[in-house]
């Protein structure tokens, strides 16, 4: 089956219920024998511009569900400046190719006006303390439109008729498979699903890098080669900690700041050694004294006009 580009909510609902009775009345998916669960369905959320990255989220749906949608859909709540929403790469037929080879089913990809018929929605999920934390402190309100448009595309996504019960492993019939590169993101959509109790599971993809170690981003497209260069000091300093962690050494983090401000057209917003679960600063075993247990270093900087984000799982 090819992918199918589906702009309306009402299409896309008729379209995977459709699609899902008949994979289960099939006995499952056509790609290989058990590669799909039978009556599961995915959804991976995107803003397009889509990279290896995506295709990796999008592979890791594939193989573990009946039917997969990817949603393509540039936000404008998550946009304080004008003008970097409408730079914004916008390449639909270029993300339907991607998609298409990887297996997706459906491609949804709506106007603003489908997606908020009656403007700018009044009533929106709120961050919270973390939505202003990292990112939030440097891009106010972004993290409000992301979970806004993440809880109307869930709900979107969400089977038309309605949800089987969980399987023996526990997992529900219902997935969304986000990125771990943007762990602040992540963390977020997890806290709104459980506290709100939206009958999704969430399923996080490891971080893809390119092959220098970047990772991959559709900002990477505006770096110069000079800035791309400058921009590894990022991973580099990044790998140097898990090096460390990994050593059950003192992480020295000073010594990390140091390092990428050592970069030149590097201008380094925070590098912090968090809970992977909370995302709170560490306050113990970082600096002075031998690592134990896990933590996440989170960086930030922007290298030339582009704003880079990374992160590393430590322990």
């Amino acid at each position: 089956m090819s992918i199918e580009l589906v702009r309306t909510i009402a299409e896309l609902k008729a379209k995977t219920s459709a699609l899902l009775v008949s994979r289960a009345g099939a006995g499952g998916g056509e790609v290989g024998s058990g590669a799909r669960a039978v009556g599961t369905l995915a959804l991976v959320p995107t803003m397009g511009a889509l990279h290896h990255g995506h295709a990796q989220l999008a592979a890791a749906a594939v193989a573990e569900n009946s039917v997969v949608v990817a949603s393509v859909f540039v936000n404008p709540l998550q946009f304080g400046d004008a003008t970097d929403l409408a730079r914004y790469p916008r390449t639909t037929d270029a993300d339907l190719a991607l998609l298409e080879k990887v297996g997706v089913d459906f491609m949804f990809a709506p106007t603003v006006e489908q997606m908020y018929p009656t403007g700018e929605p009044m009533v929106r999920i709120t961050a919270g303390k973390l939505g202003n934390m990292y990112e939030g402190a440097s891009r106010p309100g972004h993290f409000d439109g992301a979970l806004t448009v993440v809880a109307k595309l869930l709900h979107v996504g969400m089977p038309g008729r309605g949800l089987a019960a969980p399987d023996a492993a526990g997992r529900l019939p219902y997935r969304a498979y986000f990125g771990q590169k943007d762990a602040q993101q992540l963390t977020l959509v997890r806290k709104m699903v459980a506290d709100l109790n939206f009958p999704v599971e969430i399923v996080p993809v490891p971080t893809v890098r390119d092959a220098d170690g970047l990772a991959s981003s559709s900002r990477n497209r505006f770096l110069s080669e000079q800035e791309r260069e400058s921009a590894l000091v990022l991973s580099r300093a990044l790998l140097l900690l898990k090096r460390r962690a990994d050593a059950h050494e003192p992480l020295d983090i000073d010594s990390a700041v140091d390092l990428v401000r050592s970069a030149p057209g590097v201008d380094l917003d925070y590098l912090e050694v968090v809970d992977p679960a909370t995302l709170e600063v560490r306050g113990e075993n970082c600096q002075d004294t031998p690592f134990t247990g896990e933590a996440l270093v989170l960086i930030a900087a922007k290298v030339g006009p582009v704003r880079l984000i990374d992160n590393m799982p430590l322990g």
